[in-house]
């Protein structure tokens, strides 16, 4: 009998894609709390294969991908996800590397329940479609299926930025992929920026970072470290002297605002900033064996309710802290911390102290800060923010005990020198662009958090990827 084929008027449509509607979420592969928090140990250890095909299976496949609307970089989401259901993991990797270089990155941090998920339809009625776990895991097989991107031929022009910071690292890899001999000029002397010294290690292993680092050098990135601009170099020198055609600064929003109350500046008194920089990138959790103490107190108490809070006060608890108090002058439900990161700290046993606002320090006879004043607050009428603003309630303070404090109320602007001439700022110091971040000098771009403020990996992502789309029609149509 001849073999039958699937050819001809008879033969068998392909099936058409039906989504799993009763499925429950995927849940993450967390480990426990009681176990991860007294080591840098990653959180969560993500999906597997099987993981990731059961949770593609949920997907709408939606014709109008409102997911897409809340990605900052435009990721196909969709499509990726259909190459999972497949197992197509390769194609699943490139369809993402098309527009965001750093999935491992971003599906690790980035605030999806506010972007992508927190579009994505299912999460009308139910659980959204767990899009950064999907595509973390996509990033994580990089070492197995990935592929350097194609980039274009080299088109003779070159393009400086400063910062290595997500923003910058973005333009980076887009102009790379364009054909531009890209430098990029780093103060420290590694590359990640908040991505190396503000996140810790257990939300974001800095080996990740370096992996990233490493491909967009693979793509002809050149990085030099300790490079200070605007005390090192100018930016007409790079212009006149070096050959560049354009610059984009990414220099952040890293300087720490301050609570400026008496006894602040106590030993034991820490800023987030400082805390976390001498933890993740300078090891201290690794004292003696790297040469960077930093307090290690039984009793901390964290003073903000945003995501750097939340890092500050799980890393003290992971350095041996047998109490950690998150104390903030709201509520919990005006947090704007991520939801996971204040349900990880609740689980790893970090205290909330809610409605309080700290008015003095107090040091012990050993001249370390020994406890804290606080006032009581009460919400009022809601902000600019929508949130309900914190009001004093007259006369009603009470005192609480603490070996190290750790301010962790946001930042405002880096001081920086700026090496270009002609680059407005406005008066908190962030530097002004148009929509697509170039300055008012005609030849520098900016963007990330040193034109927005503080906000997040992703939007600085974002920002970097639209000046590089700017740059590159600017030079090459001039």
């Amino acid at each position: 009998m001849p073999e039958v084929t699937s050819t001809g008027a008879n033969a068998a449509e392909p099936k058409k894609y039906r989504p799993n509607l009763k499925a429950p979420r995927t849940p993450a592969n967390e480990e426990p709390a009681a176990e991860r928090a007294c080591d840098f140990r990653p959180v969560d250890t993500g999906y597997t294969k099987a993981d990731a095909v059961a949770e593609a299976n949920r997907c709408l496949d939606c014709k109008r991908p409102l997911c897409m609307e809340g990605c900052p970089v435009g990721v196909h989401i969709p499509e990726f996800i259909a190459k999972i259901r497949d197992e197509n993991w390769a194609g699943a990797l490139e369809t993402i590397k098309r527009d965001n270089l750093l999935p491992s990155v971003c599906g690790r941090v980035c605030p999806q329940e506010n972007q992508c998920e927190g579009k994505c339809i299912l999460g009308k009625k139910g659980e959204p479609v767990a899009i950064g776990q999907l595509e973390r895991m996509l990033g994580d097989m990089a070492d197995e299926v990935g592929t350097a991107p194609v980039c274009k031929p080299k088109n003779g022009h070159k393009v400086a930025i400063v910062g290595s910071g997500p923003s910058g690292i973005a333009c980076a890899g887009e102009l790379a992929r364009e054909g531009f001999d890209v430098t990029v000029f780093e103060a420290f002397f590694t590359g990640g920026g908040v991505l190396t010294y503000g996140i810790p290690e257990f939300r974001l292993p800095k080996d990740i970072v370096k992996r990233e680092i490493d491909s967009l050098e693979k793509l002809g990135v050149h990085f030099e470290y300790n490079a200070v601009a605007g005390r090192l170099f100018t930016a007409d020198e790079l212009f006149e002297e070096e050959g560049f055609d354009a610059l984009y600064l990414a220099v952040g929003a890293g300087l720490p605002r301050f609570l400026n109350v008496p006894g602040e500046n106590l030993p034991g008194v820490y800023c987030a900033n400082e805390y976390l920089t001498r933890v993740n990138l300078m090891k201290a959790y690794e004292f003696p064996t790297y040469d960077t103490p930093v307090r290690h107190g039984k009793n901390v108490v964290v003073f903000g309710g945003g995501n750097v809070a939340m890092d500050a006060a799980r890393t003290a608890l992971r350095l041996g802290a047998e109490k950690v108090t998150l104390a903030y002058r709201r509520t919990e439900a005006e947090m704007p911390a991520r939801k996971a990161e204040i349900h990880h700290a609740k689980e790893e046993g970090v205290e909330i102290l809610e409605l309080v606002s700290p008015i003095e320090f107090t040091a012990g006879e050993d001249g370390f800060v020994n406890g804290i004043r606080l006032q009581q607050m009460e919400l009022g009428e809601p902000d600019e923010s929508g949130r309900r603003r914190p009001v004093v309630v007259e006369g009603v303070t009470h005192e609480i005990p603490c070996d190290v404090a750790i301010t962790a109320i946001g930042t405002k602007a880096n001081p920086f020198a700026s090496p270009a001439s002609g680059v407005e700022a406005n008066k908190w110091g962030y530097i002004d662009t148009d929509e697509d971040g170039r300055t008012s000098n005609p030849r520098v771009w900016a963007g990330g958090d040193i034109v927005t403020g503080a906000a997040t990996v992703i939007l600085a992502m974002g920002a970097g990827k639209k000046a590089a789309h700017s740059i590159a029609k600017t030079i090459l149509e001039a």
